[in-house]
């Protein structure tokens, strides 16, 4: 009887804990909400107050894209670009990385792995002038810039997002059995073939929680695009963006919280859409 008692005991204070959780997580997002349909004034008066007119959302998107000085657009469009490209070199590369590393058991692709383990756990600030130094040399070298480029940003999200691919597509792959790469090997399939036609559909829900997760970071991420790309540069994101909206003397609350929340609407649609995927692949991914 105790037994129970303590078990109902402990999973309401479990529950409690979750809405506590729940509601310090949520108030960000509601302020974000809230403040986007006012003005700059009523924001400093009261930030915590229901807006008076939410009309002023309208208002305040029109005043973003028609503001001479921040391409806010342009912005959506370089920051779409880059997520997608990385996010498509990323789960290519990782992929095949881990499968090779799963089915070469060697003493030498062990090693391999435990390196791209312990590349997760060094500090970004470490890397950063290396980077950056790195990335002005090799430009240099190929007489092709990468910084303040495309190319360069992608390389680098290709760098930094690979170790956590590798980790989550290696445990996945544990899972599927060699034997039908086995009998695409005697169908005639070359090694290309049987990891594009076998293994690659069979990592539908590991990708998606792989995009989900890479795709959150680099479509929020601010100092790397900072680094790489400038303040001041044609290719902007949109939180480089929104930053335009402070200036040293006048901080414009109304417009950096609306274009915070347009920001924020394509990765929470996206999530909505593609959660149960990445339940389930973290789920399988987990299981050998």
């Amino acid at each position: 009887m105790k037994t129970i008692q303590t078990k109902h005991t402990g999973r309401i204070i479990a529950e409690a804990l979750s809405v506590i959780l729940f509601v310090l997580f949520m108030i960000p997002f509601a302020m974000v909400v809230l403040n986007s349909a006012k003005t700059s004034k009523e924001i400093i008066n009261n930030a915590l107050a229901r807006p008076e007119h939410w009309g002023q959302l309208f208002t305040n998107i029109h005043l973003i894209f028609s503001n001479p000085t921040v391409d806010y657009v342009g912005a959506f469009w370089d920051s779409l670009v880059i997520t997608v490209v990385s996010l498509a070199v990323i789960v290519l590369f990782s992929s095949m990385c881990a499968w090779v590393l799963v089915r070469n058991r060697t003493k030498w692709s062990h090693i391999l792995f435990m390196l791209f383990v312990m590349a997760m756990v060094i500090p970004f600030q470490v890397l950063m002038y290396p980077l950056v130094r790195w990335l002005r040399v090799m430009g240099d070298f190929l007489s092709f810039p990468l910084l303040g480029s495309v190319h360069g940003i992608v390389f680098a999200y290709l760098g930094f997002g690979c170790p956590l691919s590798i980790f989550i597509f290696h445990g996945f792959i544990k899972n599927i059995p060699y034997e039908l790469e086995e009998s695409a090997t005697i169908d005639g399939c070359s090694r290309a073939a049987t990891f594009f036609k076998i293994v690659f559909p069979l990592l539908q829900p590991i990708i998606v929680t792989v995009l989900i997760l890479n795709g959150i970071w680099i479509w929020n991420d601010y100092l790397l695009p900072l680094l790489i790309l400038g303040s001041n540069g044609t290719v902007q994101t949109i939180p480089i963006a929104v930053t335009a909206f402070a200036g040293a003397y006048l901080k414009q609350w109304d417009l950096i919280l609306t274009s915070t929340f347009l920001a924020m609407i394509p990765v929470i649609v996206l999530y909505l859409f593609a959660q149960r995927y990445i339940i389930r692949g973290m789920v399988e991914g987990s299981i050998k």
